[in-house]
Protein backbone atom coordinates (compact mmCIF):
# COMPACT_ATOMS: atom_id res chain seq x y z
CA UNK A 1 0.00 0.00 0.00
CA UNK A 2 0.87 3.38 -0.98
CA UNK A 3 2.23 6.01 2.08
CA UNK A 4 -1.16 7.17 3.18
CA UNK A 5 -1.24 11.09 3.01
CA UNK A 6 -2.70 13.42 5.96
CA UNK A 7 -4.23 15.80 3.40
CA UNK A 8 -6.22 13.10 1.36
CA UNK A 9 -7.65 11.50 4.66
CA UNK A 10 -9.55 14.52 5.62
CA UNK A 11 -11.43 14.57 2.20
CA UNK A 12 -13.03 10.88 3.05
CA UNK A 13 -15.99 10.36 5.02
CA UNK A 14 -16.35 8.51 8.58
CA UNK A 15 -16.57 5.06 6.99
CA UNK A 16 -14.18 5.22 4.03
CA UNK A 17 -11.75 6.06 6.95
CA UNK A 18 -12.81 3.26 9.22
CA UNK A 19 -12.63 0.70 6.08
CA UNK A 20 -9.04 2.18 5.25
CA UNK A 21 -7.81 1.79 9.13
CA UNK A 22 -9.37 -2.39 8.77
CA UNK A 23 -7.22 -2.78 5.60
CA UNK A 24 -4.71 -1.12 7.41
CA UNK A 25 -4.73 -3.34 10.20
CA UNK A 26 -4.96 -6.62 8.35
CA UNK A 27 -2.09 -5.90 6.22
CA UNK A 28 -0.02 -5.28 9.33
CA UNK A 29 -0.71 -8.67 10.60
CA UNK A 30 0.13 -10.10 7.60
CA UNK A 31 3.53 -8.46 7.43
CA UNK A 32 3.64 -9.58 11.16
CA UNK A 33 3.09 -13.01 9.64
CA UNK A 34 5.68 -12.76 7.26
CA UNK A 35 8.37 -11.42 9.59
CA UNK A 36 7.84 -14.50 11.68
CA UNK A 37 8.14 -16.83 9.02
CA UNK A 38 11.18 -15.54 7.73
CA UNK A 39 10.01 -13.13 4.78
CA UNK A 40 11.64 -10.59 2.39
CA UNK A 41 12.98 -7.44 3.39
CA UNK A 42 11.42 -5.73 1.79
CA UNK A 43 8.37 -6.69 3.75
CA UNK A 44 10.03 -6.15 6.77
CA UNK A 45 10.59 -2.44 6.52
CA UNK A 46 7.18 -2.16 5.26
CA UNK A 47 5.92 -2.97 8.73
CA UNK A 48 6.90 0.93 9.61
CA UNK A 49 5.10 2.38 6.83
CA UNK A 50 2.40 0.62 7.94
CA UNK A 51 2.40 1.75 11.52
CA UNK A 52 2.70 5.15 10.48
CA UNK A 53 -0.32 5.22 8.27
CA UNK A 54 -2.33 3.72 10.72
CA UNK A 55 -1.41 6.72 13.47
CA UNK A 56 -2.28 9.27 10.49
CA UNK A 57 -5.54 7.48 9.67
CA UNK A 58 -6.29 7.41 13.91
CA UNK A 59 -5.44 11.03 13.97
CA UNK A 60 -7.30 12.26 11.03
CA UNK A 61 -10.42 10.36 12.79
CA UNK A 62 -9.46 11.95 16.22
CA UNK A 63 -9.02 15.47 15.06
CA UNK A 64 -12.45 15.46 13.25
CA UNK A 65 -14.43 14.27 16.08
CA UNK A 66 -12.81 17.16 18.43
CA UNK A 67 -13.91 19.34 15.64
CA UNK A 68 -17.18 17.75 15.93
CA UNK A 69 -17.54 17.88 19.36
CA UNK A 70 -16.14 21.76 19.55
CA UNK A 71 -18.90 23.05 17.20
CA UNK A 72 -21.57 21.08 19.14
CA UNK A 73 -20.49 23.30 22.68
CA UNK A 74 -19.34 26.68 21.06
CA UNK A 75 -22.22 28.53 22.32
CA UNK A 76 -22.53 26.70 25.58
CA UNK A 77 -21.13 28.37 28.73
CA UNK A 78 -19.80 25.12 29.80
CA UNK A 79 -16.97 23.00 27.66
CA UNK A 80 -15.52 19.32 28.39
CA UNK A 81 -12.11 19.86 30.49
CA UNK A 82 -10.59 18.23 26.92
CA UNK A 83 -11.75 20.93 24.54
CA UNK A 84 -10.79 23.95 26.91
CA UNK A 85 -8.05 25.97 26.60
CA UNK A 86 -5.26 24.28 28.55
CA UNK A 87 -2.97 27.52 29.65
CA UNK A 88 -1.26 27.30 32.76
CA UNK A 89 -2.98 26.43 35.83
CA UNK A 90 -2.35 30.32 37.14
CA UNK A 91 -3.46 31.82 34.22
CA UNK A 92 -6.49 29.90 34.70
CA UNK A 93 -7.62 30.72 37.93
CA UNK A 94 -6.81 34.11 37.10
CA UNK A 95 -9.50 37.02 37.20
CA UNK A 96 -11.05 37.62 33.67
CA UNK A 97 -10.33 41.40 32.53
CA UNK A 98 -13.68 42.37 33.52
CA UNK A 99 -13.63 40.92 36.75
CA UNK A 100 -10.16 42.51 37.51
CA UNK A 101 -11.72 46.04 36.18
CA UNK A 102 -14.66 46.03 38.29
CA UNK A 103 -15.14 48.48 41.36
CA UNK A 104 -17.28 48.36 44.35
CA UNK A 105 -19.91 51.11 44.91
CA UNK A 106 -17.42 52.37 47.34
CA UNK A 107 -14.53 52.50 44.85
CA UNK A 108 -16.64 54.65 42.46
CA UNK A 109 -18.12 57.22 45.08
CA UNK A 110 -14.39 57.82 46.75
CA UNK A 111 -13.42 58.01 42.94
CA UNK A 112 -16.12 60.42 41.79
CA UNK A 113 -15.86 62.96 44.60
CA UNK A 114 -12.15 62.77 45.94
CA UNK A 115 -10.72 62.86 42.20
CA UNK A 116 -6.64 62.92 41.89
CA UNK A 117 -5.08 66.41 41.87
CA UNK A 118 -2.45 67.77 40.03
CA UNK A 119 -0.02 70.41 40.61
CA UNK A 120 2.44 71.90 38.69
CA UNK A 121 6.02 72.28 40.20
CA UNK A 122 8.82 74.19 39.26
CA UNK A 123 12.41 72.33 38.92
CA UNK A 124 15.28 74.39 39.44
CA UNK A 125 16.79 73.46 36.40
CA UNK A 126 14.34 75.65 34.92
CA UNK A 127 12.23 72.22 33.30
CA UNK A 128 8.37 72.09 34.43
CA UNK A 129 7.73 69.14 36.21
CA UNK A 130 3.93 67.70 36.99
CA UNK A 131 3.67 65.63 40.66
CA UNK A 132 0.53 64.47 41.24
CA UNK A 133 -1.47 63.18 44.89
CA UNK A 134 -0.22 63.83 48.58
CA UNK A 135 3.31 63.47 47.88
CA UNK A 136 3.73 66.92 45.97
CA UNK A 137 1.57 68.49 49.24
CA UNK A 138 4.09 67.43 51.30
CA UNK A 139 6.86 68.43 49.40
CA UNK A 140 8.30 64.83 48.85
CA UNK A 141 9.53 64.08 44.82
CA UNK A 142 9.88 60.03 45.59
CA UNK A 143 12.72 58.34 44.90
CA UNK A 144 14.73 60.44 42.40
CA UNK A 145 13.29 63.88 43.39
Amino acid sequence: MVKVKAYELRTKSKGDLQKQLDDLKTELSQLRVAKVTGGAASKLSKIKEVRKSIARVLTVISHAQRANLAKLYEKRKFKPLDLRVKKTRAIRRRLTKFESEKKTERQVKKDTHFKLKRYAVKAEAGTAREVSGESAQRGEGGKWG
